[in-house]
């Protein structure tokens, strides 16, 4: 009974611990009128950055498709796609706080996935939290939960959203 007790006390402490070092990683919100031109998505790093002319804009950490390792290739694979993309289209309303939608598949997406026999999936997007659980807040990048989505917080994709315009090009690396 001590042990679980102590196992217990040492959850909740290490649970608060993290959540107090990442509400501190809170950054400076980007200016009014600040447009990007580009995103770069670094799946081992979990990292998206919006960038300007060349220069970096703001970096923010992303949670992946819950099979992060390789690129999508099939629908369901969980996994996010790796390549050159754009953004083509918004959701504002889903079941995730506001949506950017990716333009995969490209080309050679679907040449890949023909000559397997399989569907490629689309339906790829740079969104929020779940509907109702916004509050999670950085909570959600202990572990990639994601079906091949790039996700962050909601005040994030509500600055992404804010300041990337339909048209910008998408690079996912490795």
């Amino acid at each position: 009974m001590k042990k679980l007790f102590l196992a217990f006390v040492v959850i909740i402490i290490g649970s608060v611990a993290v959540i107090w070092v990442l509400s501190k990683q809170q950054s400076k919100s980007l200016p009014a009128g600040v447009v990007a031109d580009r995103i770069l998505i670094q799946k081992g790093l979990r990292r998206l950055t919006v960038f300007r002319q060349g220069k970096p804009l703001k970096t923010y950490q992303v949670a992946l498709g819950r099979n992060p390792q390789g690129k999508k290739t099939k629908e369901g694979d969980c996994r996010t796609p790796e390549g050159i993309y754009t953004i083509d289209r918004r959701k504002q309303s889903s079941k995730y706080c506001r949506a950017l939608h990716i333009s995969y598949p490209n080309q050679a997406d679907v040449a890949q996935a023909k000559a397997r026999g399989v569907s490629p999936g689309g339906d790829v997007m740079i969104h929020g939290l779940p509907n109702a659980l916004g509050f999670v807040g950085k909570l959600h990048l202990i572990r990639d939960w994601t079906l091949g989505c790039v996700a962050v917080t909601n005040p994030e994709i509500e600055e992404i959203w804010r300041v990337v315009p339909d048209g910008v090009v998408v690079e996912i690396v490795p």
